[in-house]
Parts: C-alpha cells; sequence; structure tokens
C-alpha cells in the first residue's frame, strides 16, 4: 500500500474524521454521531461490501436516503475502492433501469445497509487506484437518458473540498459559516455531499432534515443549499410572514443562474448570507460568488477558464474525464483536458464571471440560431417580470418561434406586445416572443433544476 500522506480518496475524509474524534459530525433528529463513531460505520460497511465480493474496479450502486449511515456508505464504497453510482430520488424508472444497467456488480439500498454493518470493522485502507474511476455521477437527465459523468480516483483526491491549504478563497469564507449544515433529499448530490465534506472539514456539523421546510429555524441551521425558484419562495415569505432566520449565515444558491434582480432582491431581504456557485456535474465547482461580490456575478472562477466563440471552457483539479460509455459525446465535451460547458459567457475587466446563456439552449427562426439566454435577459429586466424562461415552438411561417413564459412581479402580468417591443429593440424582431404564458413558478427535475421540457408540454 503507498504511503498514508500519497494514499488516494478518501484518505483525507478519513483523517477529517479522525481528528474529530469525540466531537458530534452528525446529527438526525435526537441521534448525534461523533467523528469515531462515523470511523467505525464506515469500517464496518467497507467490510461487509468486501464480503459481498467488491473490490477495485468493481460498480456498486447506492440507492439510499439521508442518514449517518447513507454517508458511511458512501465513503466506505470508495475506501474499497469501488466505482460509486450514487441514483438520486425521483428519476422514472426507466431513468433508473438505465444506470443500474453501467457494469453494477451490487446494488445496495437502506434496508442492506442495516446488514453490512454487522460486519466486524476492519483496518481502514483505502484500495482505490488513481487511474481508476471512483464514481460516476448522473447528469439530469433533462435531454434525455441521464449521462454518467466519470470521475476517477485521481480526481477526486485532488479535490479540495477536505485539503483546507487548497481553497479558493471564496470556499475560505464559506467554511467559516458552517457551523450546521442542513442535508436533505439525497446524499448523492454531487452538490449535497462535496459540501458534507466541506462541513466536516471545517469543523461543522451536518444536521439531517427530514422535511426543509422551516428546517433551518428548527434545526438553528446556519447553512442549505438552495435552488433558484426555492430562493425566490423563500424571499418571498421572508417578505410576507418572515420566520426566526437569525442562525442562517450562508445561503449556497445552485443549480441554474441567478439574474441580477433576483440577486440583490435576496440580499436585500435575506442579508449577506448568498454564496451563488456556479459548477457542472462533468466539473464539479467552477466559480462562487460570495455576499460581496457584485449581484448577478458568479464571482471570480479560481480554476482555468477560456472563452472560445462566447462559450465558456474550464479545467478544474476534479472534473470527469468522460461519460461511461458515451465515447462520441465524451470526444465532443472533453477534450486536452478542457471541459466544453456548453455555457456562454465572459469575464469582466475585473476578472468576474457573467453568465449569459447555454449553447444548446436555442430557437431557430427562418434557419438562423438564436441563444435563448440573452432573450430571457431581456425579458426579465421589465419591470412587471420576476423571472423568464423561454422555449423554441413550432411555427408555420418561421420554422421555429419564441414563446415566453415569466412569473411576473406582483399582480401585474406585462402585455406581450410590451416584451415583444423590448426584445426587438435589444435583439432583434426574431429574437421576440409571439407567445406568452404567465406561471406562478416553474416546474422543476428531480434535480431541483427548472424543467423546460415540462413548460414545453
Amino acid at each position: 500500500m503507498p504511503a498514508r500522506d500519497t494514499e488516494p480518496f478518501p484518505r483525507a475524509v478519513l483523517d477529517v474524521l479522525g481528528a474529530a474524534a469525540d466531537r458530534p459530525v452528525f446529527e438526525h433528529g435526537t441521534r448525534v454521531v461523533t467523528g469515531s463513531e462515523m470511523l467505525d460505520l464506515i469500517a464496518r460497511i467497507a467490510n461487509g461490501l468486501r464480503a459481498n465480493g467488491l473490490g477495485p474496479g468493481d460498480g456498486v450502486a447506492l440507492l439510499l436516503g439521508v442518514t449517518p449511515e447513507a454517508f458511511a456508505t458512501i465513503i466506505a464504497a470508495h475506501l474499497a475502492g469501488t466505482r460509486v453510482l450514487g441514483v438520486r430520488p425521483g428519476l422514472p424508472e426507466a431513468q433508473i433501469e438505465h444506470l443500474l444497467s453501467l457494469d453494477i456488480k451490487l446494488t445496495v439500498r437502506d434496508p442492506d445497509v442495516g446488514k453490512l454493518v454487522e460486519a466486524p470493522a476492519a483496518p481502514l485502507r483505502c484500495e482505490g487506484r488513481p487511474e481508476d474511476i471512483a464514481r460516476l455521477i448522473h447528469t439530469s437527465g433533462s435531454t434525455g437518458m441521464p449521462k454518467a459523468c466519470a470521475q476517477t480516483y485521481a480526481a477526486m483526491t485532488n479535490a479540495w473540498t477536505a485539503r483546507p491549504g487548497a481553497w479558493p478563497p471564496a470556499i475560505r469564507e464559506l467554511a467559516s459559516r458552517l457551523d450546521r449544515y442542513l442535508v436533505f433529499g439525497s446524499l448523492s448530490s454531487q452538490v449535497m455531499f462535496e459540501y458534507a465534506v466541506l462541513t466536516l472539514t471545517a469543523g461543522g456539523t451536518v444536521v439531517v432534515a427530514d422535511n426543509p421546510a422551516d428546517a433551518i429555524t428548527r434545526h438553528r441551521a446556519t447553512a442549505r443549499v438552495i435552488t433558484v425558484p426555492g430562493l425566490a419562495k423563500l424571499v418571498a415569505a421572508q417578505r410576507h410572514s418572515p420566520a426566526d432566520l437569525s442562525t442562517l449565515r450562508a445561503l449556497l444558491v445552485s443549480g441554474s443562474p441567478l439574474t441580477t434582480d433576483r440577486h440583490r432582491e435576496a440580499l436585500d431581504v435575506l442579508g449577506p448570507v448568498l454564496f451563488h456557485g456556479y459548477g457542472q456535474t462533468e466539473t464539479g465547482m467552477i466559480s462562487m460568488a460570495t455576499p460581496s461580490d457584485p449581484p448577478g456575478t458568479a464571482g471570480r472562477p479560481p480554476v482555468d477558464v477560456e472563452i472560445r466563440d462566447g462559450e465558456l471552457y474550464v479545467r478544474t483539479p476534479a472534473q470527469a474525464s468522460a461519460y461511461w460509455g458515451n465515447p462520441e459525446e465524451s470526444a465532443e465535451v472533453f477534450a486536452g483536458g478542457w471541459v466544453r460547458t456548453r455555457d456562454l459567457g465572459h469575464l469582466d475587466a475585473d476578472g468576474y464571471l457573467h453568465l449569459t446563456g447555454r449553447a444548446r439552449d436555442v430557437v431557430i427562426v427562418n434557419a438562423n440560431l438564436h441563444h435563448v439566454g440573452p432573450i430571457e435577459q431581456v425579458i426579465a429586466e421589465h419591470p412587471d417580470v420576476a423571472e423568464a424562461y423561454v422555449v423554441a415552438v413550432p411555427d408555420d411561417d418561421t420554422g421555429e418561434a419564441v414563446h415566453a413564459f415569466v412569473v411576473p412581479h406582483g399582480d401585474r402580468v406585462p402585455e406581450l406586445e410590451e416584451l415583444r417591443e423590448l426584445v426587438t429593440g435589444r435583439l432583434g424582431a426574431a429574437c421576440a416572443p409571439v407567445r406568452l404564458t404567465a406561471i406562478t413558478e416553474p416546474p422543476v427535475a428531480p434535480s431541483g433544476k427548472p424543467d423546460k421540457r415540462l413548460l414545453t408540454a
């Protein structure tokens, strides 16, 4: 085995838990788990997985809830050097079946963990080989079947989460606020899991919220992840019937871009607690705006960023290397050490990242391609529009046309002609919406991101 200081992931996490010793690291209702107790769980579950024939290079699928045992199972599976696929809840059955067909040797569900824990504890040996795939992180499936992003043990070892010396400035500021971090939904969520590891490294406690509604108040939480639609609901609730959020120090906004107005409004209502993260399943975190960064930006990227024809290409320490079993799309996205994000954006003179849309989120009018991101941004500038979502719809005259869905500010719905005039003046008549639908909120996918397929339907 390699020397301890060169052992692969999850050695850094094990060291964090060992240093925690008798300090609480997980809290689930009245149950408190210390660092030493978590290490014991990990050791037993890892031994149980090995007893089931799992070892380096084998695929294991985890369909687990949000518990201390679920976290321990994820770490234990990596300890055994396996290829870990965490399946998030809420996926259609066909998508789950697709994921479980990806060379999986063992599937572990919550009842199975109880049997794994019965194994005797064994030495904490990190058996992952640097070149082996450590985990498959599946995408949301918003474009069809989920793609599985393959991340090696070398990449996970290079990740900054459990290594304070590698923390970028924004993460260092965030870490100081992670005293009590809420987890809910699924620890198979890349964002949920990574911030849990960051919390433990920062000396905080991971708090399980079985019901995230008013969990900040009930659990005296200092931090939680929230989507952009969820943030809008929280801001509206605080305006009309304020809850006690006095313990809150960090809202980790992720999943989709945050408009300047939404960003500024949230800071005004909630105070300096917003951390707007930008990243992808393929890359991990690319950039993060702290509460002091300009609203509407995604902060200053601490990773390599290139803008090619308006599109962002990035290199991150822990990026995936390919899509599992998908060489054609892998060649399109992963090339020469860079990851093509398919996001549009630019860096301003001060180095702040501005996101302007998706390279593939387009409407084709009279055979001319128009990105919907800029159209949504212009529509969102209308004083009666809080959020804007644009989709392409068939049109007998132009092939496709713009259909705008808007979440109104207050009670007034803007007139279609007002929006047409606004967009035409900025982007041209081809980008002007031909239809307008007012919605109270966008439908969301299981990942928590707005789901435009449902809008189109």
